[in-house]
């Protein structure tokens, strides 16, 4: 459908193409910056410089990608989780599927099986047949191509080359930026589909006077598929579609004047052009990312236990299954902790008397909990537990969640027992014990505990499964005082328990980190009909009813992200990088890589942003006075271009204030992106004679392209100065001497080996 808007008491076959205050657009200008110069700016020019910057943020980012060789930051998460995706096992993350999905096709591509896990910061890729390179490679491609995305956008707004080369070497040379670019991590596709979707907009207000033309269409649907992209990435994109959906309504509400000449039905349509393109399709295409995530993800694995039953039910056996068996009553159990992989255990020790402190104990058998890295702690007696049934049952009766049973201890012969004794380490949580004999039958009550089924969610708390080794998640309950039988391991006993971890019971008792397993069952006989393995029958659910449950979830324990964190940081330090974040460090070596923003560049942006605010606030108070000191084509750049990109970063950065979450450097990334957008454009405009007459006899719009070419030479120079300077902490390449990191602690930053 192609439609040409009309001016009202224009002749019926008059086109407003002409006509240049028929639809004034929120970021184009309605007329074209003329050059200081009587011709226009050639585009070979124009090719040339984006050539070059393109060559440079290639060079930037792919330069030693290899280094390290080894596990840096969350590329313990993102890679892990591409190789879930290789092997098709399920996992939880609280991010969108897209990126990820991006980085198990690159290991995918080169054939890749997924066998590492990353499972700490520093091991070794080489060691390990991984094809990092391959992973890494994604996200320096995506690194690469944002400069020239941010390029066309400046282009497409009609801004010179020399305002074109500044705003993309603030993220060329950006030191935050490079760092993002070269790991196994999201940032990069976050920051390209938001690059991408600021250009698509620019390029769709391009085509505002053709509505419903071809081209129209294709850049309006463009910019919905990369608002698609920014939200797949990360939930963070929703400030991306705050910025356009601000244009968006500006536009509308312009449209929306009787003046414009379009009848309801003419805006109707273009508010559902723009609803379908920009809501109803990207919604679309994001599900389409959850049904290829469910699609791959058909095993059973490390993210099950986030799951409802009913949804780990459709998932495949893992190998796992195999030694996942029912438990009886008197079986011989192993009891793991989930969350520390820790093993219930007691020995023939006593808490001491009294505490370091003074504190009173019961002075009775220890109950601690030992990790054993080598898995040889299910042979150690004092690691297993009986499950004693509380009523009579029938020979090889299954235990159920909900049922109350006894632990005895086998090592031992004692019982399990919690009672109101303060913990060794938590005055607030009780003690465990071991009680034997007839202390054991006088306190039967305090040796009750009640098997709660621990489900994702809180969910289905009361309900009644066979448990199975390995697969049913419980929380242990004591039935006589109502706390969870608990363990931690971010401090440990003294000597005097032998450095084991602390067991106690929690009155938080739908804490998440209450859940155990029984973990195997060591008396089992050779010819027990539970040593057969049957497989179970996959079932299905409804898409939507497994993607309404994952988003449920996601956003639960996104909001859960709220446990401090030494490099975490608050909004107000990140527009200065006052702070960064430490990603990897060889004590070795003593080579480190520090996430840090090029500080110059951020200064920079920050001054012009400043800047902005008070020229519109001078401009305001001016127009109360009737006194005009720019032209109205120049206040229709600083309002309608400038503001743009300036409500754009707004809403990437001021909405952080907002939130209770974990926050860091990299969620400012998006608003830096912008930030660089804004101020290549404000740099340009005030070297534009914005008045009608000129000191320097410029023309009315006219740029003084010397200045423009000095801002962007010193912008570059500064910036790129910057980044070689801080090489060492952004490459992780080379040890520096002390005195030399010394030198690199600018403001609040603090690196590895300055002593």
């Amino acid at each position: 459908m192609s439609q040409t808007l009309k001016k009202r008491g224009k002749k019926a076959g008059s086109s407003s193409t002409s006509s240049t205050d028929v639809h004034p657009d929120p970021i184009v200008d309605t007329k074209k910056t003329t050059s200081f110069f009587t011709q226009k700016e050639p585009e070979s020019a124009y090719w040339i410089a984006l050539a070059a910057v393109t060559a440079v943020a290639a060079f930037v980012r792919f330069r030693l990608l290899g280094t390290p060789a080894k596990v840096v930051f969350d590329e313990v998460h993102f890679g892990k989780f591409a190789s879930y995706y290789l092997e098709r096992t399920y996992f939880f993350d609280l991010h969108p599927p897209f990126a990820k999905l991006l980085i198990a096709f690159a290991g995918w591509l080169v054939g890749y099986d997924g066998s590492f896990k990353f499972e700490n910061i520093g091991d070794n890729y080489i060691e390990n047949n991984v094809p990092y390179i391959a992973y890494r490679t994604l996200s320096a491609i995506q690194g690469t191509l944002i400069v020239p995305v941010m390029f066309m956008t400046m282009k497409t707004l009609g801004f010179t080359v020399a305002a074109c080369v500044l705003s993309s070497s603030l993220v060329l040379f950006d030191n935050a930026q490079v760092i993002d670019s070269r790991l196994i991590l999201l940032d990069a596709t976050l920051i390209l589909s938001v690059a991408l979707t600021m250009f698509t907009y620019c390029k769709f207000s391009t085509y505002r006077r053709q509505p419903f033309s071809k081209w129209w269409w294709i850049w309006l649907l463009a910019t919905g598929v990369s608002l698609c992209c920014v939200i797949s990435t990360k939930y963070v994109g929703v400030f991306t579609y705050f910025t356009i959906g601000i244009a968006v309504i500006h536009e509308l509400w312009i449209l929306l004047d009787i003046k414009k000449g379009l009848s309801i039905e003419e805006f109707a349509q273009h508010f559902l052009a723009r609803f379908f393109s920009l809501i109803v399709m990207p919604f679309v295409i994001y599900l389409f990312w959850f049904y290829l995530h469910f699609a791959i993800l058909t095993k059973s694995g490390p993210g099950d236990a986030f799951m409802s039953s009913e949804f780990q039910e459709t998932l495949e056996e893992s190998p796992m299954a195999k030694y996942s068996k029912s438990v009886h009553y008197h079986d011989v159990l192993t009891i793991q902790h989930k969350e520390t992989e820790a093993f219930l255990h007691s020995h023939d020790l006593v808490y001491p008397l009294r505490y370091e402190n003074g504190r009173i104990s019961s002075n009775l058998q220890q109950v601690t909990c030992v990790y054993d890295q080598e898995g040889q702690e299910i042979k150690d007696v004092n690691s297993q537990w009986e499950i004693v049934p509380t009523k009579e049952v029938g020979p090889n009766s299954k235990v159920y969640t909900n049922d109350v049973v006894r632990f005895r201890h086998i090592g031992t012969g004692g019982f399990l027992l919690t009672h109101d004794v303060a913990s060794p380490l938590l005055s607030t949580n009780e003690e465990f014990v071991v009680v034997h004999g007839d202390v054991a039958d006088t306190r039967y009550n305090e040796t009750l505990f009640r098997l709660r089924f621990a489900e994702a969610g809180g969910k289905n708390k009361n309900k009644r499964v066979a448990i199975k080794t390995k697969a049913t998640p419980m929380r242990v309950l004591h039935v006589d005082t109502v706390v969870a039988m608990w363990t931690h391991d971010d401090e440990l006993l003294p000597d005097w328990a032998l450095e084991h971890q602390e067991v106690s019971g929690n009155k938080k008792v739908q804490d998440g980190d209450n859940v155990w397993t029984f973990d195997s069952i060591v008396n089992m006989k050779r010819e027990d009909p539970r040593n057969h393995y049957v497989p179970k029958e996959v079932k299905t659910l409804p898409f939507l009813k497994k993607w309404w449950e994952l988003q449920g979830l996601m956003f639960l324990h996104n909001n859960k992200l709220s446990a401090e964190h030494p490099f975490a940081s608050q909004p107000d330090a990140w527009p200065l990088a006052l702070s960064g974040v430490s990603f990897w460090n060889d004590n070795d070596e003593r080579k480190q890589i520090f996430f840090i923003g090029n500080v110059i560049g951020f200064w920079i942006e920050v001054g012009f942003l400043a800047v902005y605010v008070g020229f519109v606030l001078a401009d305001l108070v001016t127009q109360r006075r009737a006194v005009e000191i720019i032209t109205p084509q120049a206040r229709s750049r600083l309002y309608n271009t400038l503001g743009f990109f300036f409500i754009g970063w707004a809403a990437h950065y001021f909405p952080f204030y907002l939130m209770g979450r974990q926050k860091f450097l990299h969620h400012y990334l998006p608003a830096h992106l912008i930030a660089a957008l804004f101020t290549g454009a404000i740099v340009e405009f005030l070297c534009t004679n914005k008045t009608a007459k000129n000191k320097k006899g410029l023309a009315p719009a006219a740029i003084d392209k010397v200045r423009l070419i000095s801002a962007t030479v010193v912008v570059i120079a500064s910036t790129a100065w910057f980044l070689w300077y801080m090489k060492a902490i952004t490459y992780g390449n080379m040890a520096l001497p002390a005195e030399e990191i010394k030198k690199r602690q600018w403001l609040d930053i603090n690196l590895h080996y300055a002593k």
